[in-house]
């Protein structure tokens, strides 16, 4: 055994030799001998702590990831991409702070608040990190008396989850949120949400996918119908969330066993949370004695015959699916609630952590999803003055899974250089004592607004350089040495083709232009 780790553990068992011998005579000074047995502790600690460095394991925190420049690389062209449908849309942007007063976050997550993060006193502030974009946004809407806005914003939100990394699910993670809050006639914003999120999935060329559709005020009143007591509903709802991913069976013992429902009650509502269809299963249900009896339920129905007539308006209808499974379990909904699902998509995973484990395809889940919240505002204003909103949230970190996984396969195929940077141009020297020419290139090129990189080395070696070029999928390389530097010229070379030309040098950065135009 190692002497520091021997040490250590002969130290740690003194310390707790002492603690355990610590006793005080009835006659004794208590003051004294805690001193004493205090100043003991204090020397033993001083010398675990001379022992030197205690080793640990370097890694991200559970649920965390470091991206690299390739996976930055993506990230941003998603980014991008959902940025563009945003503003075409007409939104705005705000940013909010990544904690939030404790009080402002309780109570709006449903069974989920045991998911947020709290954080330790801060000088008489009790705070929590933020669990989404959704709940600071309406109180940034209170707080500063804001009746009517369009707004996206895009920033990393935590959740006390257990992570399931390679399927994109994180204990920190980025969310894109798109919201209309304002008072308008019904539906018309609800569409215009989902058709934002078509164009987005669209636009990354992810696969086909499909957004269910359902109404909260539909599911309250189906579980109305169903016998299901009113003091139930929302953790009614919980339960029926999970049929996406886990089957009626398992969520029916659920029901019935953890949440102590009506037996009955939960079997008439499983033949109704499995249907799905579109126009025709909105007629099918109104024209149900049981459902369309029941004035939540009609009420819903009715939106919902609505929003599906606007879907079909902004033709998006053939990616709607209504669908009663749906529930979305955060309590702040109140209206049309949706959620983007790909199809045929999945994600090569392991069965456990050891790194020889046999993998398998499993579904990536939902990458976007949303709805109506009108009352969220209203519980943070003095008045309670309600703001009607409604939205959507992109799921990205799924999103950058998939790409990722879809670009790797791409690359082993192709074997192209996957660009990380943004360089036109790189500046070489084909001799010795080049450096103050290079730099001075360099200058001028950087002030046409050109995008450029040499060596930081005085004197690299002409082929270390123009490998440089080609690692990096740099497409010119602009040679200079002392015979260049004498007829005022500089060798423009295309790093795929090789091929080499002169050109003035009062004329590079035109050249350059010119060329990238063409490439482009």
């Amino acid at each position: 055994m190692p002497s520091v780790l021997l040490s250590n553990r002969m130290t740690i068992f003194r310390i707790g030799r002492y603690v355990n011998s610590l006793h005080f005579s009835r006659n004794a000074s208590v003051g004294s001998q805690i001193a004493e047995e205090v100043s003991k502790l204090l020397e033993l600690k001083a010398q675990l702590s001379d022992d030197g460095p205690q080793k640990f394991t370097l890694k991200t925190p559970k649920g965390t990831r470091d991206y690299s420049p390739q996976q930055m690389v993506i990230r941003n062209r998603v980014l991008d991409k959902i940025i563009t449908v945003f503003k075409k849309h007409g939104a705005e942007t705000i940013d909010t702070p990544i904690f939030e007063l404790k009080e402002v976050l309780t109570g709006k997550y449903g069974e989920d608040s045991k998911l947020i993060y709290d954080l330790a006193d801060q000088g008489g502030e009790i705070l929590s990190l933020r669990y989404d974009l959704t709940v600071p946004f309406a109180r940034y809407l209170a707080m500063n008396k804001i009746t009517n806005i369009k707004r996206y914003q895009i920033a990393k939100v935590y959740r006390r989850d257990n992570p399931a990394m390679t399927r994109g699910r994180y204990r920190e993670f980025y969310q894109c949120d798109f919201d209309i809050a304002g008072q308008y006639d019904a539906m018309i914003p609800d569409a215009e949400c989902v058709k934002v999120a078509t164009e987005i999935l669209s636009s990354l060329e992810l696969g086909d996918f499909v957004i269910k559709v359902n109404h909260r005020r539909l599911l309250d009143g189906l579980f109305e119908a169903c016998g299901i007591p009113a003091t139930s509903f929302r953790t009614a709802c919980s339960s029926v969330d999970k049929l996406d991913k886990t089957p009626w069976e398992e969520v029916r013992a659920e029901m019935v066993g953890e949440k102590k429902l009506d037996v009955e009650a939960v079997d008439q509502l499983g033949e109704y949370v499995r249907m799905n269809g579109g126009e025709e299963l909105v007629e099918t249900l109104l024209a149900d004695p049981k459902i369309g009896g029941t004035a939540a339920a009609k009420e819903g129905l009715q939106a919902v015959k609505l929003f599906l007539k606007y879907c079909n308006l902004f033709g998006v209808s053939n990616k709607i699916s209504f669908d009663l499974s749906l529930a979305r379990g955060l309590d702040y909904y109140t209206g049309i609630i949706y959620e983007a699902v790909l199809l045929g998509q999945t994600v090569e995973v392991k069965a456990t952590d050891n790194k020889d484990a046999a993998t398998q395809e499993v579904g990536v889940g939902s990458v976007a999803g949303g709805g109506r919240y009108d009352n969220l505002v209203g519980m943070f204003d003095a008045k309670g003055r309600a703001v009607p909103c409604v939205g959507i949230s992109i799921g990205v970190e799924r999103i950058f899974s998939i790409m990722e996984a879809n670009l790797a396969r791409e690359k082993a195929k192709s074997g192209e250089v996957f660009r990380t940077t943004e360089v036109e141009a790189f500046v070489a020297s084909a001799q010795k004592n080049m450096l103050t020419h290079r730099m001075g290139l360099c200058r001028d090129l950087w002030d046409g607004g050109i995008k450029v990189e040499m060596s930081y080395k005085q004197n690299p070696k002409l082929l270390a350089q123009l490998q440089y070029c080609e690692e990096r999928g740099i497409p010119f390389a602009l040679v200079i040495g002392e015979s260049e530097v004498e007829k005022g010229i500089v060798k423009l070379r295309e790093v795929t083709s090789r091929k080499e030309e002169d050109i003035p040098r009062e004329n590079v950065v035109e050249e350059i232009r010119k060329r990238l135009q063409l490439c482009s």
